[in-house]
């Protein structure tokens, strides 16, 4: 390791000269965030800098990657000069304070990067006024991890009978995962055999989640009880998929969410027009604010740990339980009180890493975690190709990515099966002509298609080339 002051490289610079690079990349920030985009690009083929003022997280970089380091403070010119910030085909910063990104994006906006997102977390930056004048400042995206995990629940709770879900090009085709109970008729059945049983299936399996460890199935793969399988559908395979995963859905009326926090709050604006929602938040100040902040939801200034204020507010004839306090052991805690208590929908925040697999096999429906979702929408900025969308699934490292393929990229070239796709990625469907459709390993992908793909990290660059021109 060469030490200069301030800085700490991990490559020495004739390593530098000798590779070819994707993309060269900054990432500001001392939050999970940063260290989960600094980890997860680490096994891409960018040239990454990560720069941070917490020395421990700088550790942990050059300890587990190669990814080149600086020390210091992000908004500071020279720190940023040391960090090559006027090569950066892209900087993301992702500190703990929104302000400091936005500043960190300006100025590297303005010694020469070429695209800068900056984090944020107060609701006031996320207006249209608020996006467009950053925005003349140099900061080209806004991302807030508050409004993600807000449209997600929005998202989970229109389709009840899905653990988690993702819609591409407005529904034509989707991503929905499912967990696989007792009396799920496809337990105990291969791919193969499910597809010669039933002549015509508007879906397709793109990944198992079990015992920890998500790998893209073959066709012997044999469904078992509990596995999380990952399904790409058009509309009119979501009831078949249902039956065969042993799934029922049901209509959801009364919600009830507990923390009034920004997730909670922007998820009551959006489900109070919809549902009869009810909010449970701890402190009395925050409470009165949300009633003025909150026409059509019923705010209960308490603790929802305390059992009998959950029966005097009647838990058991809630359709949807929402946790989303800052506090990960509390929502997992309420949500299986809930469940105890009957609800049929649960979903939790769980910021925590370590808890989201364990979270995931206790009986919480659904798991919503921040950095996860932020990542998910920032990956997509490091691809080379198109790319329209894009999904982190919670639990594992895989992304889910729609790409439009390019004119004389090697995905239009041959079919499916001929092309080389990379062993770690799979084609779910594409949409061409705004409808949807299942891949097969004989489709063909043609220009201007919108192609899912489901990939694990180790894929992500390479099926990004398979897209580009």
């Amino acid at each position: 390791m060469i030490s200069l002051k301030g800085i700490h490289k991990r490559r020495t610079f004739a390593t530098r000269i000798r590779f070819e690079f994707d993309m060269n990349i900054v990432i500001a920030g001392d939050s999970e965030v940063a260290l989960h985009l600094a980890r997860l690009l680490s096994v891409e083929k960018h040239d990454i800098t990560l720069i941070s003022p917490n020395a421990e997280m700088i550790k942990v970089v050059e300890a587990s990657t190669d990814l080149m380091t600086v020390l210091g403070d992000s908004t500071s010119m020279p720190t940023l000069k040391n960090a090559y910030v006027k090569r950066a085909d892209l900087l993301i910063s992702a500190h703990l304070d929104g302000r400091i990104n936005l500043l960190t994006a300006i100025l590297a906006k303005r010694l020469g990067a070429r695209k800068c997102i900056a984090k944020v977390n107060d609701l006031e930056y996320l207006s249209e006024d608020c996006r467009t004048h950053y925005k003349s400042l140099g900061v080209d995206y806004l991302v807030s991890p508050e409004q993600i995990a807000a449209r997600e629940i929005s998202n989970l709770l229109q389709n009840t009978a899905a653990t988690e879900i993702f819609d591409f090009s407005d529904k034509q085709l989707s991503i929905m995962l499912i967990r696989l109970e007792e009396g799920a008729p496809v337990l105990g059945k291969s791919l193969e055999e499910i597809t010669g049983e039933y002549e015509k299936l508007d879906f397709r399996a793109v990944a198992i989640h079990r015992k920890s460890h998500t790998h893209i199935p073959k066709g012997h793969d044999v469904f078992q009880k509990d596995d999380l399988a990952y399904v790409i559908t058009k509309p009119g395979g979501i009831d078949q998929l249902f039956h065969l995963g042993g799934k029922k859905p049901f209509e959801i009326k009364n919600v009830m969410i507990v923390g009034g926090g920004a997730v909670g709050s922007m998820s009551a604006l959006s489900l109070e027009k919809r549902f009869k929602v009810k909010l449970i938040e701890m402190n009395h100040q925050r409470s009165v604010e949300l009633s003025d902040m909150l026409g059509n939801t019923l705010v209960i200034n308490g603790d929802a740990r305390d059992i009998s204020l959950l029966e005097n507010e009647s838990i058991g004839a809630m359709d949807a339980f929402v946790a989303v306090t800052d506090n990960s052991e509390t929502n997992i805690l309420t949500c299986l009180l809930a469940r105890r208590f009957g609800v049929k929908k649960t979903i939790a925040l769980v910021e925590n890493l370590d808890f989201i697999d364990i979270s995931q096999t206790i009986g919480i429906d659904t798991l919503i975690n921040k950095k996860l979702a932020t990542a998910s929408y920032i990956i997509r900025f490091t691809m080379t190709a198109d790319v329209i969308s894009s999904k982190c699934l919670a639990g594992t490292e895989a992304e889910v990515f729609e790409f439009l393929a390019k004119p004389g990229s090697p995905i239009t070239k041959k079919p499916i099966y001929r092309s080389k796709f990379p062993e770690k990625a799979i084609i779910g469907g594409y949409i061409r002509n705004n409808q949807g459709f299942i891949a097969t390993g004989d489709t063909q992908i043609k220009a201007n298609d919108k192609v899912v793909v489901f990939a694990l990290p180790q894929a992500f660059q390479a099926a990004d080339k398979m897209f580009r021109a």
